[in-house]
C-alpha cells in the first residue's frame, strides 16, 4: 500500500462475522473488528467504523484510503433482528468502497469477494496494519505485544454501534488457539491451524476491560477461547490441568469492574472429566464472579466413539457426561437474574467421518442419559459440519437430520427448559428488541440467551422483568412482572393464566382494581384468582 505523507483514512465496515470462537451478530461485537480498528490506529491512520446495518439503513461507505470490511460465518444459526451480510450485500458494497479494498471472514474467499485487492485468511487487522506500515500484505498473526496494543486502541469504536450502550454485547478474547494443536485437534475446526495457544494475562485483558467499561459498556463476554477452564493452562499439554488462581484472579478483577452482564463461552469436558477438582473450583468462581445464565459449551460433536476415532474428536459420552454432572453440581445454584448460575450446553455435529444410522441413536440416548438423571443443559446446538478445514465423505440424509433435530426439540429440549426455567421463574432485564405481529421477542444479556416472547406488545429497546408461563422448544412465553392488569391493553389481559379473551372484556369493562379481593368482583372463579396471586400490581389507571 506504501506510506503516506498525510494522515491516511480507514474505513472499518463491520460486515458481521459468526464463528466457533468469535459472535459478532448484533447484540454482539467481535474482538476482530476491534482489532482492525486498533491496528489502523496504531499505525497511524484516522478510522471510521460502520456496520452492515447502518448500510442497510441508508448510509454511505465513508471517504477512504483503505476500505477494510470483516464478515462471515461458519456457523450459520438463527437471528432475530440481524444477520451477517449476504454475498448480494457484499457484491454491490464493492464498488462503492474507496480506496484499497481488503476483506477478512469467512466471506473473504466466496466468489462475492473477487472484487477486492486483498482477501486475508488469517489475522485481518496484523494484515492491515502491516500495509499501512509499507509492508507486504501477507498472511501472518498478531503478536501478543501488538494484540493487547489493538484491542486498547480500538475499543472507542463499541461507541459507533447501533446498540450501544444497551444491549450491546462485548467480546474480550482470553487466549487463541487449540491445546489439542500438537495432535491434529478435531478434524472440523480450524483453532489448531492457529497453533499452540497464545494466552493473555489476566493483567492486560483486565486493561482491555476498564477501558470498555470506561467508555459506558456494560456487557461483555470472556470469549474466543476453546475452552474457559483451560485459561492459563500448559499450553504444550493436550489435555492440561486447569489453573483456578489464574482464572480466579482474571475473574475477580472483572467483577470488580461491577459490568451489567459478564458472561464466558466455550469448555472442554475432557479436561472438566480429567481434572474434577480443579474444574469444579473454577466453575465456582465463575458462579461467583458472572452473571447467572452462564452456558459452557461443551464440544461432544458425536457419542459415537467410532465417529469420535475418525475425526480425533476430543472427549467420549462417559466424559460428557461427568462433566455436566460437575457443571450441575457447581453451578446450578439458580442467581439473580433468574436463571442458574453456570449450566452446560452440548455441540452435536452430523456428517462428520464414520457416521452412521446408529450415530444418532447414540447421540439421541446420551442426551435421555442427561434428562433421565434429574440434570440440566441449558443449550442443545445441533449442526451439520461445515468443509472449512477440509471436506468430509458424509452426505447428510436430510430427512434424517431433520427427524433427528425435531426429536431432540420435542424429548429433549422442551423438559430441559421446564427444569431450567420452572412456571414462576422471573427472568430479570429482557431487553425487548422486536415486534412480530402482537408478540414481542427478547433476550436476557448473554452467551447463549434464551428467547423470550411477550404474548402482547410492549415498548421495545427496553428491560423488562418476565415471568415465566409456558415453554417451547427453544425459547419460552412469559408476561411482563409483575403484571399492570389496570393498564395493560385487552390482548396482555387475555394471556393471563385462566382469563382468555371473554374475561379479558370483562377485566376491561371493571377495571381499575385495588387488589385480589376486588378483583373477584370481575373474576367469579376463586381458582382463577388463586392462579394469579403473586403475578399482578394494582396501580392507579393511567388514562
Amino acid at each position: 500500500m506504501g506510506r503516506r505523507s498525510r494522515i491516511p483514512k480507514v474505513a472499518v465496515i463491520d460486515g458481521y462475522i459468526d464463528d466457533p470462537a468469535a459472535l459478532g451478530v448484533p447484540p454482539y461485537i467481535s474482538p476482530m473488528i476491534r482489532a482492525v480498528a486498533g491496528a489502523a490506529k496504531d499505525a497511524g491512520a484516522e478510522v471510521e467504523y460502520i456496520t452492515v446495518d447502518m448500510l442497510r439503513k441508508g448510509t454511505e461507505p465513508p471517504e477512504a484510503d483503505v476500505s477494510v470490511v470483516l464478515s462471515g460465518n461458519t456457523v450459520p444459526g438463527k437471528y432475530l433482528r440481524s444477520m451477517p451480510m449476504s454475498g448480494k450485500e457484499l457484491r454491490n458494497l464493492a464498488p462503492r468502497l474507496k480506496g484499497w479494498k481488503m476483506i477478512g471472514g469467512s466471506a473473504a474467499f466466496s466468489p462475492d469477494a473477487d472484487a477486492f485487492d486483498f482477501r486475508i485468511a488469517r489475522d485481518l487487522a496484523a494484515s492491515l496494519y502491516d500495509g499501512l506500515m509499507g509492508l507486504e500484505v501477507g498472511e501472518r498473526l498478531r503478536t501478543i505485544d501488538e494484540w493487547n496494543r489493538w484491542m486498547v486502541l480500538g475499543a472507542d469504536i463499541v461507541t459507533s454501534h447501533q446498540d450501544f450502550p444497551e444491549p450491546l454485547m462485548v467480546e474480550i478474547e482470553s487466549y487463541r488457539g487449540c491445546h489439542r494443536w500438537s495432535v491434529g485437534g478435531c478434524s472440523f475446526c480450524i483453532e489448531p491451524s492457529k497453533g499452540r495457544p497464545l494466552m493473555r494475562s489476566p493483567k492486560d485483558i483486565l486493561e482491555e476491560a476498564a477501558r470498555l467499561r470506561e467508555l459506558g459498556v456494560r456487557n461483555v463476554r470472556i470469549g474466543g477461547q476453546t475452552c474457559i477452564v483451560s485459561y492459563g493452562a500448559n499450553p504444550d499439554s493436550a489435555c492440561p490441568r486447569p489453573r483456578p488462581d489464574l482464572v480466579r484472579e482474571l475473574f475477580e478483577g472483572l467483577k470488580a469492574l461491577d459490568f451489567t452482564c459478564l458472561c464466558v463461552d466455550n469448555a472442554d469436558p475432557a479436561v472438566i472429566a480429567t481434572y474434577p477438582e480443579e474444574s469444579e473450583e473454577i466453575v465456582r468462581i465463575l458462579a461467583d464472579c458472572c452473571s447467572s445464565g452462564n452456558v459452557l459449551a461443551m464440544g461432544l460433536e458425536s457419542a459415537d466413539p467410532a465417529v469420535k476415532e475418525a475425526n480425533n474428536l476430543n472427549a467420549s459420552a462417559e466424559q460428557l457426561k461427568e462433566a455436566v454432572r460437575i457443571v450441575n453440581r457447581a453451578g446450578g445454584a439458580r442467581g439473580e437474574e433468574g436463571l442458574p448460575k453456570v449450566l452446560p450446553g452440548i455441540n452435536l455435529i452430523c456428517g462428520l467421518d464414520g457416521e452412521t444410522d446408529a450415530t444418532y441413536k447414540m447421540d439421541l440416548a446420551l442426551l435421555h442419559e442427561l434428562l433421565d438423571e434429574g440434570l440440566m443443559v441449558r443449550r442443545i446446538n445441533i449442526r451439520q459440519v461445515i468443509d472449512s478445514r477440509r471436506p468430509f465423505n458424509v452426505r447428510v440424509d436430510t430427512n434424517r437430520f431433520k427427524k433427528f433435530k425435531e426429536t431432540v426439540r420435542e424429548e429433549i429440549d422442551r423438559p430441559m427448559l421446564e427444569r431450567c426455567m420452572p412456571a414462576g421463574t422471573v427472568l430479570k432485564n429482557v431487553y425487548a428488541e422486536i415486534h412480530d405481529g402482537n408478540t414481542t421477542f427478547g433476550r436476557q444479556p448473554g452467551s447463549y440467551p434464551i428467547l423470550v416472547g411477550i404474548p402482547y406488545k410492549v415498548p421495545l429497546d427496553t428491560g423488562y422483568d418476565v415471568i415465566v408461563t409456558d415453554w417451547g422448544y427453544r425459547s419460552v412465553t412469559g408476561l411482563t412482572y409483575p403484571f399492570d392488569i389496570n393498564n395493560l391493553p385487552m390482548s396482555a389481559l387475555s394471556a393471563l393464566p385462566g382469563i382468555g379473551k371473554k374475561r379479558a372484556v370483562t377485566l376491561v369493562r371493571e377495571r381499575p382494581f385495588k387488589d385480589y379481593d376486588d378483583l373477584s368482583r370481575a373474576i367469579d372463579d376463586p381458582s382463577v384468582i388463586e392462579g394469579l396471586r403473586g403475578l399482578l400490581c394494582f396501580e392507579p389507571t393511567s388514562h
